[in-house]
């Protein structure tokens, strides 16, 4: 944990160096020892301001607060990182999961280290209705998602797919010729 603490206008004595670190020790459990912290002391009025900045694992935690009361303003800088560290954490806890979910579905295993290659590997089965092209534009321009949508065209009776082009704006249509 490497911790630097500067004042700007404000001495940061010995006891506010030891109670910024002794509450910084409630990071460790997130990171270990392997973060850097950087730690501004002011005063703005008749409030204490107290700003901490966490760069660990690439992420970077930030924390401003001021009070009448600089031990408290610290107290609420730490309790502000946690908050945004645990919500991290989580929102990678599950993004890791769903990941590890979709290689099990696909039937890659990161235990064996094979990958396969060149195979069809999902299947995705949905309904076709018969419509008019212009009908089947405006379903896709209503599934912003999609980046196309097949269809039964019905006025040649064949299976014809819209697409959106790379500009965003316009529509490609493929139409078997046969």
């Amino acid at each position: 944990m490497n911790i630097k603490i500067t004042g700007k206008d404000f001495v940061a004595t010995e006891s506010i160096k030891d109670y910024i670190e002794r509450k910084l020790e409630r990071l460790v459990k997130y990171f270990g020892e392997e973060f850097d912290v950087l730690a501004t002391i002011k005063t703005e009025g008749k409030e204490q301001v107290a700003e901490l900045h966490v760069t660990a694992n690439g992420e970077t935690y930030r924390a401003v607060t001021a009070h009448r009361d600089l031990y408290a303003s610290i107290d609420k800088d730490i309790d502000i990182l946690e908050g945004q560290i645990r919500k991290t954490k989580t929102k990678n806890d599950k993004q890791n999961m769903t990941e590890s979910i979709r290689m099990k579905d696909s039937g890659v295993s990161g235990i064996e280290g094979h990958e396969i290659e060149n195979e069809i590997i999902k299947t995705i089965y949905y309904e076709i209705k018969p419509m008019a092209p212009e009908d089947a534009k405006l379903e896709l321009q209503e599934r912003t998602k999609n980046n196309f949508f097949v269809f039964i065209n019905i006025d040649t009776q064949k299976v014809n797919v819209i697409y959106r082009l790379k500009d965003g704006k316009n529509y490609g249509l493929v139409e078997p010729e046969i």
